[in-house]
């Protein structure tokens, strides 16, 4: 009797099924990771630049001092009391920018880190996306320093401040635009930006408003000591060739109200200067409530701001609940407060944000300068409190 026999092809059928489902699966799992092709292209939102006062004479900042952001709604608030919130998270933080922003309608951004909260995330883009998301969506220009948490996740120093650059409506960069120390700044996210005087006045082409950002590092060794890093002085020759170009083109202006007229600067950074440590038994406005984290190195980034003349006042963060302005050797120094909900802070003692005014000085037909420069803060509270309004600037042109 003849045995009956399944054809071959029968017989492989099931293994080549198989085969083809898991092909499919690998396929489906590993190709949008490494195909250009499952990914739409994003191009950058650029803003509208150059940044310029508004028609009233005034230019609005809005400083965001250590949001410390994680994944979102499951990294959870720190030092909050329980009755305060019915679960409190990085959500927070999004929601109190966002009152920030439709509250007091800045016309630029700065955020003086750490913006992510490094050993938080475990995916720096997403979390950078998701930190600065608020001011992407309001299609307001703003900026970015580098703090000391920011890069302890998936990024080193040089990535965060290259994909910060590439950001919707981001006016970051990467590295100085002009180098005119002529030498090599082994740092990232050191740059100017000009504020120009209102469309259609004699001012819409000048500076008249000059910001500066400078990136001050994480943490370095000295002498066996673990400190802080500090400011280099390739950062301050570049900073100091910045404000003399500047304020050379400006006595270069044929304009004689220009001439007459400097050009004032504010300064951002992350890590305080060790001239702040000099404020505690000094006349300050606002709350000093825990010790200064600066590094043990002066580097001298007070005395160079002095020699420079037209750096009017420093904007600070790292020591969240230090929230105080005050003066040495005619330069302001003020901490934004904290402002994330991740970071530390002190249960019952609001997070804050800073406003920055500028204010121009009208003459008697054309705008002539930067008369005033104010600053406040406000709690996230029920009302947005205003607090600790006061001048930083005040000058009088001759009439």
């Amino acid at each position: 009797m003849k045995s009956i026999t399944t054809p071959k092809w029968r017989q492989s059928l099931p293994y080549l099924t198989l085969v083809y489902v898991i092909l499919y699966i690998l396929n489906k799992k590993i190709s949008q990771k490494i195909l250009i092709s499952y990914h739409e292209i994003h191009i950058k939102t650029g803003s509208d630049l150059p940044l310029r006062f508004r028609y009233d004479g005034t230019f609005k900042i809005l400083q965001v001092a250590d949001m410390h952001y994680g994944m979102g709604m499951t990294s959870r608030c720190r030092n909050v009391m329980a009755t305060e919130f019915e679960y409190c998270s990085d959500l927070n933080t999004t929601r109190f920018l966002k009152r920030m922003i439709e509250a007091e309608k800045p016309d630029f951004i700065a955020f003086t880190k750490d913006n992510t909260c490094g050993k938080s995330t475990t995916d720096a883009a997403e979390s950078l996306l998701k930190a600065f998301g608020p001011a992407i969506e309001s299609g307001l220009p703003w900026g970015a320093v580098l703090g000391n948490h920011d890069q302890k996740s998936t990024m080193n120093r040089q990535e965060l401040m290259h994909f910060i650059s590439l950001m919707d409506y981001s006016v970051a960069q990467n590295n100085p635009s002009i180098n005119t120390a002529k030498q090599h700044i082994d740092v990232f996210g050191n740059y100017d930006l000009k504020v120009y005087g209102p469309p259609g006045s004699h001012l819409a082409t000048n500076s008249v408003f000059n910001l500066f950002f400078l990136d001050s590092w994480d943490r370095e060794i000295v002498q066996g000591v673990s400190t802080y890093r500090w400011i280099r002085e390739s950062q301050l020759s570049w900073l100091r060739g910045v404000s003399e170009q500047l304020q050379g083109q400006k006595q270069d202006s044929n304009d004689e109200l220009v001439r007459a007229c400097p050009a004032p600067g504010i300064v951002f950074f992350h890590i305080p200067v060790p001239e702040m440590q000099e404020l505690y038994d000094k006349e300050i406005v606002g709350q000093f409530q825990q010790a200064v984290s600066c590094s043990k190195v002066n580097s001298g980034v007070l005395q160079t701001l002095v020699s420079i003349g037209d750096v009017k006042a420093v904007f600070v963060g790292h020591d969240h609940t230090n929230d105080f302005c005050g003066n040495i050797e005619g330069i302001w120094l003020c901490y934004g407060g904290g402002f994330g909900y991740h970071a530390y802070g002190r249960a019952g003692w609001p997070r804050r944000a800073r406003v920055i005014l500028a204010e121009l000085w009208k003459g008697e037909n054309e705008w002539v300068g930067v008369e005033r420069i104010k600053t406040w803060k406000r709690l996230a509270d029920e009302k947005l409190s205003k607090i600790d309004e006061q001048v930083l600037l005040e000058v009088w042109p001759s009439r």
